[in-house]
């Protein structure tokens, strides 16, 4: 099953904390206190946001964190590579493949082509619609499996 890890969820709550007021420092008491999540896991969070460079932080009396960009320049994609790495979900889709039958395998290009259509979905999706600040794009009709009907 493809699912993000807690970690990666707690961050984009934290996230969109911060982004309701890009330009406001928060400490991470603060931000533990607004979201809900316990501070030592909102202290994780920062840390990894800070060294990826999605969150800056300064010391001082009015010091905290606060994005490094505007929400809407940062990506469903770029937060998920920060806990979970590139998105792969297959050997042959990662960017250092190890697998010993791509040459000779029929369904890995398949495979690649729905890795990419993944990656553009999350690159497509802003921080500042996750955030709730912005009207999320249209639904995408999909297509039932079984029958090639549409559903919602």
């Amino acid at each position: 099953m493809l699912r993000m890890g807690k970690l990666t969820d707690y961050a984009t709550v934290v996230l969109a904390s911060l982004a309701q007021d890009p330009a406001v420092h928060r400490a991470a008491a603060e931000l533990a206190e607004r979201t809900r999540l316990a501070r030592p896991t909102v202290s994780k969070v920062l840390k990894g946001l800070q060294r990826a460079g999605l969150v800056t932080s300064s010391r001082g009396a009015l010091g905290g964190y606060r994005l490094a960009r505007a929400p809407e320049l940062i990506t469903a994609a770029q937060i998920l590579d920060v806990f979970e790495g590139p998105i792969a979900i297959t050997e042959c889709s990662g960017a250092a493949s190890h697998c010993g039958i791509e040459r000779l395998c029929r369904v890995g290009g398949a495979w690649q082509r729905v890795n990419a259509a993944i990656r553009r979905a999350l690159q497509d999706v802003t921080l500042k619609e996750l955030a709730g600040l912005e009207p999320a794009a249209p639904r995408i009709l999909h297509m039932s499996l079984d029958a090639r009907r549409p559903i919602l």
